[in-house]
């Protein structure tokens, strides 16, 4: 596998400029990893913000739309709407409603009009939720130009019940959106996990894996694809999981199943 761009070493928050140097990766790459405290600085939150609601992450539901038949991932879902502005941003969060993808982004789930419970409200309580989403949004609201961010928050949890966890049983792909965050969460007990990020119109792509609490890939979701490889238990005897919070960013609207 080759190198995408000029550089996929995560960005350290001590970076000069941060929203400029993250812009600029997104633009010469598609792509841009963010440490933990990188993340923070970017969004005005501490690096360790998500911390307080990890419990919220053990009493995940189950996901009862794999079509695989596994059983290693839970997942909860939350949609919001928001406007970048200066000084401040305006997040609204948008009635409950269904996540779908057109098979065109996700042949293996999409068609599907998928159910999720809401999101935890201990997460949605932290005082670092409203700083991540309007950072980032704001963020790519500059590579892109528009004012308004129809945004999709979704917990996962990927676990070795089935003795192998699939965090993206679609494989490699694109969300149908323009931008997407994953923000690890945690990982407990695993190995593998790599994600690795592809051109969409090309051959060459990079490989990593996401380690620390609160790291962060970032992907400018019409230039690339990316996929995270299976995860097996470290220890026979003992569950394994990872823990990620997955946001996209769409201009123009949810992506609704067709009338």
């Amino acid at each position: 596998m080759h190198d995408l761009g000029p550089s996929f070493d995560a960005l350290p928050a001590a970076s000069g400029p941060l929203d400029a140097a993250v812009g600029q990766r997104l633009a010469a790459q598609g792509f841009c990893l963010l440490d933990a405290d990188a993340l923070g600085a970017l969004c005005a939150m501490p690096a360790d913000a998500l911390a307080p609601a990890l419990p919220s992450w053990d009493a995940l539901p189950a996901d009862a739309y794999l079509k695989d038949g596994g059983h290693y991932r839970r997942r909860r879902h939350g949609s919001f709407v928001l406007e970048p502005q200066p000084g401040g941003a305006l997040l609204v969060q948008a009635p409950h409603r269904a996540h779908f993808q057109p098979l065109d982004y996700n042949a293996l789930h999409g068609g599907m009009v998928r159910w999720y419970e809401p999101l935890d409200e201990a997460l949605l309580a932290l005082p670092g939720w409203r700083a991540l989403l309007s950072g980032l949004g704001t963020v790519f609201a500059r590579r892109r130009g528009v004012s308004r961010w129809f945004v999709e928050a979704h917990q996962f949890r990927i676990d070795t019940s089935d003795g192998v966890g699939r965090p993206t049983p679609e494989g490699a792909h694109r969300d149908g959106v323009d931008f997407v965050a994953v923000v690890l969460a945690r990982r407990h007990a695993i190995r593998g996990g790599e994600s690795r990020v592809f051109e969409l119109d090309g051959a060459r792509g990079v490989r990593f894996t996401l380690q620390q609490p609160g790291s962060a890939v970032l992907l400018d979701d019409t230039r690339v694809i990316h996929e995270t490889t299976p995860i097996q238990p470290l220890h026979a005897d003992a569950p394994g999981w990872r823990d990620t919070l997955v946001l996209t960013f769409r201009a123009g609207g949810f992506l609704d199943p067709p009338a």
